[in-house]
């Protein structure tokens, strides 16, 4: 087998390595990306929730506040690594998919347990 052969099939599974794994950094990128919506979406929820409890409101409000800075962050650091492109379409996929599970009880806030961490 020739040389040139050899350095050709290395090559392409070099490639094909790489683009795999930039396939599953971006899917991991993704995950992470869900998972500040998600908290997004609950936090909203309980803060809406949350009645005439005018101080839990607030601190509610605060962590909407950091929670929408990390996910705009998150799609930023998405774009500078793996393009704009990529992360639209990561951004467009956890918004169209994350929700809250229907019938979940949101009268559980954060404050009264420690089962639930945002």
């Amino acid at each position: 087998m020739s040389t040139h052969l050899l350095d050709a099939v290395s090559i392409g599974s070099a490639s094909r390595y790489a683009h795999r794994k930039q396939e599953d950094l971006i899917a991991a990128r993704t995950d992470e990306l869900a998972s500040l919506r998600f908290s997004i979406v609950l936090t909203a929820k309980w803060e809406a929730s949350a009645g005439d409890d005018v101080e839990r409101r607030n601190e509610l409000r605060a962590e909407l506040v950091d929670l929408r800075r990390q996910y705009s962050q998150k799609i930023d650091e998405i774009a500078m690594t793996f393009g704009i492109q990529n992360a639209m379409n990561a951004k467009d996929e956890v918004e169209r998919t994350v929700a809250l599970p229907l019938g979940m009880d949101l009268s559980i806030s954060p404050s009264e347990g420690d089962a639930f961490s945002i």
